[in-house]
């Protein structure tokens, strides 16, 4: 008897600085936990903002290599390898979904994963055993364009596609150079903006996020640019349309790197 699988949620997780990957803590161990809690995907379709194309391009590589797109780190991160699989009929179903919604999309044969793909994905699933679908951003596109791109994404949730969308709520390295200087305190706007977010979240205030940076508090100080927080439209796209948010953390790394996650999930599997 044939079992059809497991309708997917969709995630945002964190990807933190590099540093991630060596001392996951308790962002790591939440992103692990709701990883282990899934039935197992078919394959992860992952968005970082650290591919960032014209247009979106889906990877498939049937042997994606592990990109160091980071200078100045401890050795020994130098040293570590995701060793993931692709798989080109998933690669190309990623592709069609998309041009079914009308993007001009191409396919990249090479593209590897950058530490915003394969950190998390190795803290959530070490074993590289399910195939990873890479997916860029348009990072000069905007909040409404990803949120259409999960949209687009968001069928493949009933055929066992899990959309593991990476960033962090705030990224502002000027901020983190600055209180690694001085004071080493957080700034408050860095909890205040992660707690607008996940407010608007729960109270499925789509407008408002689209909109977040003229009515998000310290919006533009949180995000200098879009593309740490586009990935969270992907992941809200990609959710059924009735979803429960859930946030799985709620934290801050290196001062001013909110490493919340979340979950979207259909209501009825909740």
């Amino acid at each position: 008897m044939f079992n059809a699988p497991a309708v997917q949620p969709s995630l945002f997780v964190p990807h933190g600085a590099p540093t991630f990957a060596l001392r996951p803590g308790a962002a790591g161990a939440a992103i692990a936990r709701v990883a282990s809690s899934l039935e197992r995907p078919r394959a992860v379709v992952v968005v970082s903002p650290h591919w960032d194309t014209e247009n979106p391009v889906v990877g498939a590589a049937r042997k994606p290599q592990t990109i160091y797109d980071f200078w100045g780190f401890p050795d020994e991160l130098y040293s570590l390898r995701y060793p993931a699989t692709g798989c080109e009929e998933a690669s190309q179903e990623v592709a069609g979904a998309l041009r079914t919604a009308g993007f001009d999309v191409t396919v990249d044969a090479e593209r590897g994963l950058d530490h915003g793909a394969w950190i998390p994905l190795r803290i959530m699933y070490p074993n590289a055993d399910i195939p990873v679908i890479p997916l860029s951003i348009q990072a000069h596109r905007g909040p409404a364009h990803h949120l259409e791109i999960g949209r687009a994404l968001a069928p493949l949730a009933a055929r066992g596609f899990l959309v593991v969308a990476s960033g962090n709520l705030t990224h502002n390295l000027g901020d983190f150079q600055r209180a690694s200087r001085q004071s080493g305190a957080m700034p408050a706007y860095v909890r205040g903006f992660a707690d607008w977010i996940w407010e608007r979240l729960q109270a499925h205030d789509e407008v408002a996020l689209l909109d977040y940076r003229q009515r998000a508090p310290d919006a533009v100080r949180a995000q200098p640019r879009d593309d740490h927080l586009l990935p969270l439209y992907v992941a809200l796209g990609a959710a059924a349309p009735a979803n429960k948010p859930e946030r799985l953390h709620a934290g801050v790394d290196d001062y001013v790197i909110a490493m919340d996650a979340f979950a979207f999930r259909p209501e009825q599997s909740s």
